[in-house]
């Protein structure tokens, strides 16, 4: 089968062309959800219509701030004290790269950095690239059989040297959510600054990070937050550990040839993203109004129908029968996963994603590296979509 980029987006556009936006069953939410509330393209409609305001770039008086705005809302969200904590990027990738490449660059000695076989290549990507400098030493932390990492296995992996661990929070993979309070405790008190990659756990289960002593968590906007694309964040605990990566304008002390060194525009130059974040703030009021009980009971109900309808197939593979997250990920004995996604969108326009999942290590574990069928859910699918689903997955298993 051709492979090619070209094709793909050819491919797609087909699936699109051919069935009605309506009769799709999108299962991809993994990566980017879809549908969007109708809440959350109001406000990107009237963000775009209205004049901007940012405190120290106008003289406008009397409009939202939407920085403001989606500070205070990320702060309730997670349950912080403090809206200044957390700062805008344009997804989890740029996130992350700002917080590993700023903390390497606080070091002038190689030091030791923890992470998991679960991450994402966000992740991987940059901390192979300060092995590759000699700025870092890496020790990789296995999951177990259920595709958790265990705090003791963290804990072992401490050494004098480690200064910096990056879990994964959830993975799109597996999954599996891990125990951010004790891994978070654990590292804390071994002296180690933590990161943790929320990507796939921000908008599906709850989180307080009051609750925990991770120094920053990541999450992006265009997921379970439910908003567009080209927004995410962090929030960071204490700035100092991490050196900004690049400076600009801020709307402040414009006569200074130094960037601002306090939270948030320590790390954030430029104008802001004020419809991706009137996005991002619309999608938290959204999952808030709604409530995390109601979210993970019908999140629950729809991935535990769908590994038990499925995992009675002796031809199927399935990687994570009980996933923490509504992610089934899976194989056809002897049939290559690029042709499964092919014919599911083809054929019945269930949209999911096939390969890797730019996750590499936890595929070579659980796939050897031949990448898999991944269908994700979010709160917007149902369980008339969750049956379809799997009686034709049962028919392609026959």
């Amino acid at each position: 089968m051709t492979r090619y980029a070209g094709y793909r987006v050819q491919e797609s556009n087909f699936i699109v062309q051919q069935a009605n936006l309506r009769d799709l069953i999108y299962l991809n939410n993994a990566a980017s959800t879809w549908p969007k509330p109708a809440c959350v393209l109001d406000a990107v409609s009237e963000a775009s219509r209205l004049p901007y305001l940012e405190s120290g770039r106008t003289t406008l008086e009397g409009q939202v701030s939407y920085p403001d705005e989606g500070r205070e809302a990320l702060a309730s969200f997670f349950h912080t004290n403090e809206p200044g904590e957390y700062v805008f990027t344009s997804n989890a990738t740029d996130s992350l790269n700002i917080l590993i490449h700023g903390f390497a660059a606080s070091h002038a000695s190689p030091f030791h950095v923890i992470t998991t076989e679960l991450e994402h290549n966000s992740v991987i990507r940059p901390l192979l690239s300060l092995k590759k400098a000699g700025k870092i030493s890496l020790t990789i932390v296995p999951v177990d059989s259920g595709g958790h990492i265990h705090p003791d296995s963290i804990a072992e992996a401490i050494t004098p040297e480690t200064r910096l661990g990056i879990i994964n929070h959830g993975s799109n993979v597996t999954g599996a959510v891990q125990d951010i309070r004790e891994i978070s405790r654990v590292l804390h008190d071994g002296g180690v600054f933590s990161i943790f990659d929320g990507s796939q756990t921000a908008g599906q289960i709850p989180i307080s990070l009051s609750e925990t002593s991770a120094d920053a968590f990541v999450f992006t906007g265009h997921k379970y937050l439910f908003g567009t694309p080209g927004i995410g964040g962090f929030f960071l605990r204490t700035p100092e550990p991490v050196l900004p990566l690049k400076q600009g304008g801020t709307g402040f002390d414009s006569a200074s040839p130094d960037h601002p060194g306090e939270m948030p525009v320590r790390f954030e130059a430029g104008t802001p993203n004020f419809p991706g974040i009137a996005a991002m703030t619309a999608g938290l009021r959204y999952l808030s109004d709604i409530g995390f009980d109601t979210i993970t009971s019908h999140l629950s109900s729809m991935s535990g129908y769908l590994s038990e309808r499925m995992s009675h197939l002796d031809s199927l593979i399935l990687y994570a029968p009980n996933p923490d997250t509504p992610i089934i990920s899976f194989n056809l004995s002897n049939v290559d996963p690029e042709d499964i996604g092919l014919i599911l969108g083809r054929k019945y326009h269930i949209v999911t994603r096939t390969g890797l999942h730019c996750a590499p290590w936890i595929h070579k574990k659980l796939t050897g590296g031949a990448g898999c069928v991944r269908m994700s859910m979010s709160y917007l699918n149902t369980m008339e979509q969750c049956r379809i689903v799997a009686d034709i997955i049962e028919e392609l298993a026959a």
